[in-house]
């Protein structure tokens, strides 16, 4: 497979990643266009040091830099980075040095955006939530913060972290990982149902 073929394949890759896995589900335009030009760049860069007398090593030492000045400029979450630190970097590796075993490099970009687009689905994330959550009062007591949180949220907490307890402000910052509670069918809802069953 010609190496400009390769390049193609890591386009359609990321792509895929960026447009038809994540943006439908994150709705963030911006780090859409993050992804796609760090991929590209990626691309670029490690072809023309393929084809120089450069090591490869230098450029990735570079890109790694660059990464980490991009991930400390704006705050990210953890999903975020895995699109973009590793799925968008690693499908610009691939396709830049897959020239030994292109077949390889192309299963692997498959096999890279299946194993991204399943691990964010909403099968596995099913019903977990996080936020972090500041309450008008100081608790310190563990049990009596679930207990809070629960009321709050409507929700079964799993974890929560006190990251912050401020006894002079009477306030509590909480890091809490939760279940919402599942939602009763509205009373207008039942009651329209009812009268359908009575009217026949």
């Amino acid at each position: 497979m010609p190496s400009y073929l390769l390049a193609l394949a890591d386009i359609v890759a990321v792509l895929v990643l960026a447009l038809a896995v994540y943006f439908p589900r994150h709705r963030r335009g911006d780090l859409v266009t993050a992804f796609v030009a760090v991929n590209v760049g990626v691309l670029a860069v490690t072809v023309a040091l393929a084809n120089s007398a450069a090591t490869v090593g230098l450029g990735l030492g570079l890109f790694g830099v660059l990464s980490i000045i991009r991930l400390r400029s704006a705050e990210l979450g953890q999903h975020e980075i895995a699109y973009y630190y590793f799925a968008s970097l690693a499908l610009g590796l691939l396709g830049g040095l897959g020239a030994g075993d292109p077949r390889l490099a192309v299963a692997l970009m498959v096999m890279l955006v299946a194993v991204v687009a399943v691990a964010d689905s909403r099968v596995l994330q099913r019903g977990a939530r996080q936020q972090v959550v500041v309450l008008d009062s100081a608790i310190t007591d563990e049990a009596a913060l679930v207990e809070r949180l629960e009321l709050v949220l409507d929700a079964r907490v799993h974890r929560a972290v006190a990251l912050r307890v401020d006894l002079v402000n009477d306030s509590t910052t909480v890091d809490v990982r939760y279940v919402p509670s599942p939602r009763p069918a509205p009373v207008t809802a039942a009651r329209d149902h009812a009268d359908v069953l009575a009217a026949h």
